[in-house]
């Protein structure tokens, strides 16, 4: 991405149709990759992949899986959830971005990947912030909160909270002092 060129947003789909209207929504703006399978997924995924919209619930190779694969790959891309399956407690632990239930028009996907791709200019506690009150905010949606891994996920969330915070006081208190220096 930083050569000039589009990012490059990967979408996975097993319903050729959507690809299809998803690919339509986002070629204007970025190199758009498709597949139709979890395992030609991974096959076009490279580090050039700066988004990865995954769907769910594919023959073969579900969503989670091709998540796995990618991170396994060491693929370094922000990657969310688009899919039609309401978001459960499984989530929590899943090492995704976002998390986005079907259908979305195109400006809810261009601005998905728009998110994504500034959330990959953050450092390593902000993107983890975002990704776990992205989580939160889904499983809160889906009325899903009367569980032990909701309750953990909270937990974290303060914590990283904590980290994020600190780290703007560090950042904030360093800016103050450096006309000093």
């Amino acid at each position: 991405m930083s050569d000039g060129s589009p990012p490059t947003v990967l979408l996975v789909d097993d319903e050729s149709a959507l690809v299809s209207l998803y690919e339509r929504y986002l070629e204007d703006r970025y190199r758009v990759l498709t597949a139709s399978t979890g395992a030609e997924a991974l096959s076009v995924a490279t580090e050039a992949v700066d988004v990865a919209l995954l769907d769910r619930r594919m023959p073969e190779l579900s969503g989670a899986e091709v998540l796995d694969g990618l991170r396994a790959a060491d693929v370094d891309c922000r990657v969310a959830m688009l899919t039609a399956v309401e978001p459960s407690a499984d989530i929590v632990d899943m090492p995704f971005d976002d998390y986005r239930v079907k259908p979305v028009d195109q400006a809810d996907l261009v601005g998905l990947v728009e998110v994504l791709l500034e959330r990959a200019t953050y450092d390593d506690h902000s993107q983890r912030f975002f990704a776990l009150a992205s989580k939160k905010a889904a499983l809160e949606v889906a009325d899903e909160t009367a569980s032990a891994e909701y309750d953990r996920l909270c937990a974290e969330l303060a914590e990283v909270r904590r980290d994020v915070d600190a780290s703007l006081e560090a950042v904030g208190a360093e800016a103050a002092f450096s006309d000093l220096a």
